[in-house]
């Protein structure tokens, strides 16, 4: 669905996105993680055709992201970070100007969906409230079915029954296989409750790409009784020291790993897999 080969985004001088190399596929979920100004947004407007790069590109399709066909901008769901709704029109008239510009349309999802959020319709988007702004542009983005479906922190501000339910929709969207969703988000759990694969962006360079399983498997936090000596082991993102226990987070965790550590120690590990969101400040504190 998307190829993004030796990518480099330049603004103002300053390099932001550097040799970016990455896919997506049919039935991919992506959550894309970053620090604030690691170049996330940029990457997903990059991807969507809304900047050239400075080297390297983006296909859609096989088709130049920034100069799609018709067809391909109609299999393309967007929803910003600040939404572009026309602030004198009100929800109704907003759905009946989508309508009328896609070729597909379902209504029935559209109704269940402003039904569930109370969206009011016939009320102006500058008289809405941010989350009913933001729950309205969801619901934009998702009426067409679209093939892949990008969000810039498409839950920021919605309250937690409206993100729940959003949440919800992404799943049975997910469980289409030849959808796919790329999405950015701080809300850590959330990402790691539907997506089956993680982006992080550090530095403007993607240190992960692979499975979200994969990568909780990578991460560990092993520890051991503080009176062995102090062993040698690649990879460590964290140390921490007590009387009771010593506590490192390792990356790049294998088998080898583990027994050239117990071979160093000569002692009993105990190895403990870490969260996602852990894995995120450990590896963006590392600074890879």
């Amino acid at each position: 669905m998307v190829s993004i080969t030796k990518l480099q985004r330049q603004l103002q001088g300053m390099t932001v996105l550097n040799n970016i190399n990455a896919s997506i596929h049919p039935g991919d979920v992506i959550g894309l993680l970053g620090k604030n100004g690691a170049g996330k947004t940029t990457l997903l407007e990059t991807l969507l055709g809304f900047g050239l790069p400075a080297f390297g590109e983006v296909r859609l399709w096989g088709e130049p992201a920034h100069q799609p066909g018709a067809g391909t901008k109609h299999r393309l769901g967007y929803v910003p970070q600040a939404d572009e709704l026309l602030l004198m029109m009100n929800g109704e008239d907003h759905l009946k100007l989508y309508r009328s510009l896609r070729p597909r349309w379902n209504q029935a999802l559209v109704d269940k969906l402003c039904s569930e959020w109370e969206i009011p319709l016939k009320r102006v988007a500058l008289r809405m409230s941010v989350g009913e702004r933001q729950k309205l542009s969801i619901v934009l983005a998702l009426a067409h079915e679209p093939d892949l479906l990008v969000l810039d922190e498409p839950v920021a501000a919605l309250d937690p029954l409206a993100r729940r339910r959003f949440i919800q929709q992404l799943v049975d969207i997910a469980a289409e296989e030849q959808r796919a969703i790329v999405f950015s988000s701080h809300i850590v759990s959330d990402m790691e409750r539907i997506a089956n694969r993680i982006w992080l962006l550090n530095g403007g360079e993607l240190v992960w790409q692979e499975g979200q399983d994969e990568l909780k498997e990578s991460v560990v936090r092993v520890s051991w009784r503080p009176e062995q000596q102090q062993p040698s082991l690649s990879g460590v993102l964290h140390r921490e020291q007590n009387t009771q226990r010593v506590q490192w987070v390792v990356v790049d965790w294998s088998t080898e790993k583990q027994q050239a550590l117990q071979a160093q120690l000569q002692s009993p590990l105990q190895v403990d897999y870490v969260g996602l969101e852990d894995i995120f400040l450990y590896l963006s504190e590392a600074q890879l």
